[in-house]
């Protein structure tokens, strides 16, 4: 009987399937949204949840927990900057799967796993960006004054 036993083994061993996850929730963190089969992705939205509400914490503890867990120092760093503003207000329900097909070799069904709060960060970038381009214009026009 497997009362009470979380998580799928997806045909791997233990130390594989630890691997996998660990290398997709940096690519995910890393990209903020990845392409995977529905299963994997069912799975790791709890890993990213995970992270998230460690980044939240914020603390020295919950850092090292986390660099645990993912593989590159970068993405962690950019994962702690960006979630208090990111996630702050939520409390869970950070990722989101799109069912998007199936895959064309085996007809698994494949899903886009994204961060919840991705478009409102590229949205403000792009804001950024427009906002400094009359700004220089004005700065470039005032050194030809000259």
């Amino acid at each position: 009987m497997r009362h009470r036993k979380a998580g799928l083994k997806l045909g791997r061993t233990s130390s594989h399937r630890k691997a996998m996850f660990r290398n997709m929730v940096t690519s995910l963190f890393k990209y903020d949204r990845i392409q995977t089969t529905t299963a994997k992705a069912k799975e790791l939205r709890n890993w990213a949840d995970r992270l998230v509400t460690l980044a939240k914490r914020g603390d020295l503890h919950a850092r090292r927990q986390a660099l645990a867990i993912v593989r590159e120092k970068g993405v962690v760093h950019k994962l702690f900057e960006e979630a208090s503003e990111r996630f702050g207000s939520v409390s869970g329900g950070y990722t989101r799967i799109v069912k998007v097909g199936r895959r064309a070799g085996d007809a698994a069904q494949l899903s886009l796993i994204e961060l919840m709060g991705a478009e409102k960060s590229k949205r403000e970038k792009k804001k950024k960006k427009k906002k400094q381009a009359p700004e220089e214009d004005a700065d470039q026009s005032a050194v030809e004054a000259e």
